[in-house]
């Protein structure tokens, strides 16, 4: 039987094991991945027209490693010229609305905050006109504020993209790497992945099969929660700017359902702008029913997230909820994602009983 000292002993041990494997995670996710990125993102197109070039080589009877060959060809070329043209076009639209930042600011914005303080100060005078001076003080140093920080956002979007410019040098080389290793690793995917799968034992050979193959059903599973997701969010926008009166609002729900994947911005990266873009036209009712639209999709996409996403996974909504809260902090969108899969996986390989973690 043991004594109390002894499973207090190997409750500590147990602790800093579990430390210590998650320390030796987050480093990895932290910098290797950022330093191995080229190779492991050529590692998985890889994988994933692994599966299509058997396909292709088995109809054509043409040898795979030609079929995987062309099959990267085609992908890097359709894909090149599919970001070249988004990034231009996009590269052009937020230099121009940044650069005429000040110009709105100056002749919009700026005197529809003059004429709302004036309108203040007004009905302020008929309550204590003692309190005039203060509200025209106040109000003077918020214009000058926003002005300067409209200005100083300007000139910061001009100084990201000279750094842009700078970083891109090195971004070209390991798109190049990228795109290099790709074709080694297409073609001789099975003389790869057999050397590596070498290395380990039977028993590890069998764990590592069990992981890919879960994680890549999961990837499937979450890439269909998601989907939902954005599906409900589009029937919720384009009834709701259907109802504010917005034009074409089917084909701008698809859009903004699109960016709403987006974890950072989501919906408010377009609702939020739009909706002071529209206050500051004067047309206040149909602001406010954007508002009203925005915080309603928002309001469901929290509640339903959780709940969809978690569900898939095998997860309490509670616990998926807080995976993606840490995830997203210790790791970005990486992490958004990542944490809720991995806590899944783990979850998945306690109940098969590969590991025992939890009871």
């Amino acid at each position: 039987m043991e004594s109390p000292y002894d499973k207090k002993r190997q409750f500590i041990i147990n602790a800093v094991y579990i430390l210590l494997v998650v320390a030796i995670v987050y480093l990895i996710f932290k910098y290797a991945i950022s330093l191995l990125s080229p190779f492991i993102l050529a590692f998985l197109i890889a994988y994933v027209l692994k599966g299509p070039a058997k396909a292709i080589s088995r109809w054509t009877k043409l040898p795979n490693k030609l079929v995987s060959f062309i099959l990267v060809l085609v992908f890097y070329g359709g894909a090149g010229i599919l970001i070249a043209l988004v990034g231009v076009k996009l590269i052009s639209i937020l230099s121009n609305t940044f650069t005429a930042l000040p110009e709105i600011y100056e002749y919009q914005l700026r005197p529809f905050l003059l004429t709302t303080f004036d309108g203040i100060e007004q009905t302020v005078f008929l309550i204590d006109p003692a309190l005039v001076d203060v509200l025209n003080t106040a109000s003077e140093q918020l214009v000058n504020y926003l002005g300067d920080n409209v200005t100083s956002i300007s000139l910061t979007f001009v100084s990201f993209l000279s750094d842009f410019a700078t970083s891109l040098p090195g971004f070209l080389i390991k798109v190049l790497l990228m795109v290099i290793a790709t074709f080694f690793m297409a073609v001789d995917y099975e003389v790869l992945s057999s050397f590596v799968l070498r290395q380990f034992s039977e028993k590890t050979n069998e764990i590592i099969q069990t992981i890919k193959n879960y994680i890549v059903n999961t990837l499937f599973v979450v890439i269909r929660s998601y989907a939902l997701i954005m599906s409900i969010t589009f029937v919720e926008l384009s009834v709701g700017l259907s109802i504010v009166g917005i034009d074409n609002p089917i084909l701008i729900a698809f859009f903004i359902a699109i960016f709403d994947i987006l974890p950072v911005l989501g919906t408010g990266g377009v609702m939020i702008p739009w909706t002071i873009m529209t206050l500051i036209q004067g047309d206040y009712q149909t602001a406010l029913g954007l508002l009203m639209v925005y915080v309603f999709v928002t309001i469901i996409r929290n509640i339903i997230e959780p709940k969809i996403v978690g569900g898939q996974l095998g997860l309490h909504p509670v616990v998926t909820l807080i995976s993606m809260f840490l995830g997203a902090n210790l790791l970005g969108v990486l992490g958004l994602f990542g944490f809720p899969i991995a806590l899944s996986l783990l979850k998945h390989l306690n109940d098969v009983g590969t590991v025992k973690v939890f009871k």
